[in-house]
């Protein structure tokens, strides 16, 4: 089953999922080690395109995902659940779609405040229209180091809910965005 229903998740919405959590895991560890990297170092020009490069593609992915959302229906949550639960969960996804978006436009910030584009795989270029503000790449790097440890701490949350969902309420909360069903 490709697409949702109101019953479980299709096989898009799941791909869509676990690719977003590989891309941001993957994007925060590669960061989180090239800003100590050295002129000296083979990776000091390499590790930053390919962390701005996947950093376009997951912004694509995310913006398809949103609209993908839009056109399929939400299966309904357990019967079980809590209303507190449902709305941390709302709470949660919406500050994870917030905390992407925040990410990946400050990203833009500091990568375009010289004027210059950002080219994906040297398959595009995302044009660049230069700084905007007074230090624009310096405010923008400290708005995207903070969003992306407060994503990554929220992302934890949000795995640690999965699994207290499965193991300990025994419900089908993780295996629905593991597992397609039929029909």
């Amino acid at each position: 089953m490709v697409r949702n229903t109101t019953h479980s998740y299709g096989v898009i919405t799941i791909l869509i999922h676990w690719v977003s959590a590989l891309a941001v895991i993957g994007l925060f560890a590669v960061g989180f080690w090239m800003v100590e990297l050295t002129y000296y170092s083979d990776w000091y020009k390499t590790a930053p395109h390919l962390h701005k490069s996947f950093g376009v593609l997951l912004l694509m992915l995310t913006l398809f995902r949103l609209i993908w959302r839009q056109l399929n229906p939400k299966p309904a949550g357990e019967p079980g659940h809590k209303a507190w639960e449902k709305r941390a969960g709302k709470l949660a996804h919406s500050a994870i779609y917030l905390l992407l978006l925040v990410i990946m436009f400050s990203g833009y910030l500091i990568s375009t405040a010289d004027g210059r584009g950002i080219w994906v795989f040297e398959w595009f270029e995302v044009p660049g229209f230069g700084s905007f503000i007074d230090e624009q790449a310096d405010i923008a790097g400290l708005v995207h180091q903070y969003a992306a440890y407060s994503l990554l701490g929220l992302a934890a949350i949000h795995a640690l809910g999965a699994l207290k969902h499965h193991f300990i309420d025994r419900d089908s909360t993780l295996v629905r965005m593991v597992k397609v069903r039929r029909g």
